[in-house]
């Protein structure tokens, strides 16, 4: 911020205030007179520095963490000046779930993601590293160039299977069907010895989830 702006602002911010505070005649026009008297604004003690070479890519990083929270403001359903209510999609369930918490923990989950002064998050790493990549990049798609031809055809598609058709390839049971009744079971509680409670299907069904997405039932016959 430029010295000679900042000086102006604390000269409106302390006049105008004292004009509010005080309302008085007397106060008006010494107020008027500070505006006259000093049209360059008023001293402000602060340390007037250079400015960083690198100020530019500063302000850019810095505001992706503030157009960038780690919620969005339209995530936000209800605030009533003590409670939070928002909803997310955990990668559990892939449905839209709906939270309500005090607001100490609702600020608590989200300072929790600024991170520590002098603490650097690295998200991509090795031959992914954005520096890396760049420079292995060409290296890559020429390899890949070379050996197209090679080994076109002999690549195997293979889908992707779920807990059950992989359990069912390596013990031949069926990990959801009861063993005494011969129905299927579904996940109602998962317990981790270390996390504790990981999955709740009563909690589920209390939120409300599947009452917002079942269908209509029709007509019966």
């Amino acid at each position: 911020m430029p010295y000679e702006l900042l000086r102006r602002k604390w000269q409106w911010h302390l006049l105008t205030m004292l004009r509010q505070t005080l309302k008085t005649e007397t106060v008006n026009q010494l107020v008027d007179t500070g505006f006259h008297k000093y049209p360059n604004g008023l001293v402000s003690n602060v340390q007037k520095g250079q400015v960083p070479s690198q100020c530019q890519s500063v302000a850019r990083s810095v505001a992706k963490y503030v157009v960038s929270p780690p919620i969005s403001v339209r995530r936000i359903d209800r605030y009533d000046g003590h409670q939070v209510t928002y909803h997310y999609r955990p990668h559990r369930t892939e449905r839209v779930e709906q939270e309500t918490v005090e607001v100490d923990t609702f600020i608590g989950r989200m300072v929790q993601h600024t991170v520590s002064k002098g603490f650097k998050r690295i998200r991509y790493y090795g031959v992914q590293a954005t520096k890396t990549f760049a420079k292995v990049k060409v290296m890559i798609q020429t390899a890949l160039a070379k050996v197209e031809g090679g080994v076109k055809g002999a690549v195997k598609i293979i889908t992707r299977l779920t807990y059950r058709q992989r359990y069912a390839q390596s013990t031949g049971r069926n990990p959801f069907r009861c063993p005494h009744c011969q129905n299927t079971m579904d996940v109602w509680y998962i317990w981790h010895p270390t996390y504790g409670v990981i999955y709740d299907e009563g909690e589920v069904i209390k939120r409300g989830t599947y009452a917002a997405i079942a269908p209509r039932a029709g007509p019966r016959g």
